[in-house]
């Protein structure tokens, strides 16, 4: 377990620094079209691409301005997902989040989890002021998982994500350091 991780610990998961060994979880996670919709992605990833990724990902959050943990299970250390600071503002002290759990670990509290700890490591730790996220309007167990997050309403984007059925709606979610 990475020093990292150590810090960023549950009672069921903790979260580490991307390794190489990550690239065929990435490679599946990153390559699937359901995914697609909400990151802003319209074709796959090579594994090549992934490989420079996870080796330029022990720059600080400062220089890439993101900030990629894996999920992963205190019991076996299997991996369950991803968790992403994105678009990080220095000067605003705000960054957005982001949230992937792998199929099978779907409906068990890994989202909850994992989303309450990187919370605490960037209030606390990195001393971030603001996180947001979006959420696509049909996606009820996005919004219940940041909702329960203590993350808040505080937007709506209109008609904002095409679809192959047409247009959805993203809502805007905040949620800002208790001072």
């Amino acid at each position: 377990m990475t020093k990292l991780a150590k810090m960023i610990k549950g009672g069921n998961i903790f979260l580490r620094a991307l390794e190489p060994s990550d690239v065929d979880a990435l490679y599946q996670w990153e390559n699937d079209p359901e995914v697609w919709r909400v990151s802003n992605t319209l074709t796959p990833w090579s594994r090549h691409v992934l490989e420079q990724y996870i080796l330029s990902s022990h720059q600080d959050i400062y220089s890439t301005r993101q900030l990629r943990l894996v999920i992963c299970s205190i019991n076996d250390q299997s991996r369950l997902g991803c968790i992403d600071l994105f678009d990080f503002e220095p000067a605003h002290l705000r960054a957005g989040v982001g949230v992937l759990i792998s199929r099978e670990a779907r409906g068990r509290g890994i989202g909850a989890e994992s989303l309450d700890l990187l919370v605490e490591y960037a209030f606390k730790v990195l001393g971030l002021r603001q996180l947001y996220a979006g959420v696509t309007a049909d996606n009820i167990p996005s919004q219940k998982l940041f909702e329960s997050g203590g993350f808040v309403q505080t937007g709506l984007k209109k008609q904002w994500i095409r679809t192959a059925e047409g247009y959805v709606n993203e809502i805007f979610y905040q949620r800002l350091r208790n001072e």
